[in-house]
């Protein structure tokens, strides 16, 4: 193999690994987006507990 085929070779794995990074920080990101999603639907969607007065401070009964 020549030398500027190593060095082609090289360049074009150079330039594979750099895009592969920009795609994997890419998905990161997206992931990460929905999982904040999820957590912020979950949340909103649980049923808040009284804090005062005489019904639901004591026992949780909720169908």
């Amino acid at each position: 193999m020549s030398i500027e085929a190593t060095v082609s070779a090289a360049l074009t794995l150079e330039n594979f690994n750099a895009h592969q990074a920009a795609q994997m920080n890419l998905l990161r990101e997206t992931l990460d987006h929905q999982a904040r999603t999820v957590t912020e639907i979950v949340e909103s969607a649980t049923p808040r507990l009284a804090t005062s007065g005489h019904l639901g401070t004591n026992i949780n009964t909720y169908a």
